[in-house]
């Protein structure tokens, strides 16, 4: 079983890289120093895969969200808004699991061999909530409220928190361009010091960015619940013998709330289930047959 689940796991590992390698192929960029500006940098990405990456072809929807929710006159506040929703309505955290580079990134950081690896510790559950608290003021509320003459507001959560952008954007295009080296001050030194302590923090516990810090997390976990892809868990076939809570990195317990708001379907409790109780798929059902599963 424990061949079966490794297995299971770099399977995904590779859909995530491979997603990553796509969304992030404009080579010339790396080459150059420069953003991608082309036609498909319109497009939202459904990962936290930032803009300003020099191999992103797409725009990440949270960057997107903070710079045009400040004018709703703007069809791309819209665009963006609706994205949003429709990924989440159709994947819920699939796209965290699955199609997130910066997941990706935790998801290896926390293979490294360390002999200390925290599953929980108190204040998790509370802790967890922060992630929606960032959502609503550094995504939200501040780019509403504080706008330029155009109703474009600041990037807060990616100019003061994202460690994604500084990873694959700021690092990136700083050591390629003199004239953005000799100008780095207080926030960029900020920024280096929250990645260090998310990659510090990563190698011991499971996804840490996406458990306590992640808007976009937040937003498809809204969703998660009535998502159409989803898990269900055959009560006939279950024994409650544990193992898939024990599988699982986010700390769900799929026999007693599978599809809880921070599974990110990544399936390895699918994989562990000796009894091959639990499923998943596009599950085209309506909202009394999904309670009827869920009891």
């Amino acid at each position: 079983m424990g061949k079966k689940k490794n297995i299971s796991e770099w399977h995904r590992h590779r859909v995530q890289a491979l997603w990553a390698l796509l969304s992030n192929s404009y080579l010339a960029g790396f080459a150059q120093g420069k953003i991608y500006r082309g036609p498909l940098k319109k497009l939202c990405l459904p990962g936290l895969n930032c803009y300003s990456c020099p191999g992103a072809l797409g725009s990440c929807p949270i960057g997107a969200l903070q710079a045009v929710i400040g004018n709703w006159n703007f069809k791309f506040a819209f665009y963006v808004a609706g994205f949003l929703m429709f990924i989440g309505a159709l994947f819920g955290r699939f796209a965290c699991g699955w199609l997130c580079p910066f997941g990706l990134i935790q998801d290896l950081l926390h293979k490294i061999p360390l002999p200390v690896k925290i599953k929980s510790f108190r204040g998790d559950r509370i802790l967890r909530k922060l992630k929606y608290v960032i959502l609503l003021l550094f995504v939200i509320l501040l780019p509403l409220c504080l706008t330029d003459v155009l109703g474009q507001g600041t990037p807060y959560f990616c100019k003061l928190i994202c460690p994604a952008g500084t990873l694959e954007g700021g690092i990136i295009l700083v050591l390629l361009n003199q004239s953005m080296r000799s100008a780095v001050g207080w926030l960029y030194a900020w920024k280096n010091v929250l990645l260090f302590l998310t990659i510090l923090a990563a190698m011991v516990i499971y996804r840490p960015f996406c458990k306590y810090i992640c808007p976009l997390g937040a937003v498809y976990s809204l969703f998660q619940p009535v998502a159409v892809f989803r898990y269900q868990t055959d009560r006939k076939k279950c024994t409650n013998c544990g193992a898939c809570a024990n599988v699982c990195g986010m700390q769900v317990n799929p026999a007693e709330k599978i599809n809880h708001a921070e599974c990110i379907c990544c399936g390895k409790c699918k994989k562990i289930c000796k009894e091959n109780a639990i499923s998943g798929g596009m599950q085209f059902f309506t909202m009394p047959e999904r309670e009827k599963i869920q009891s």
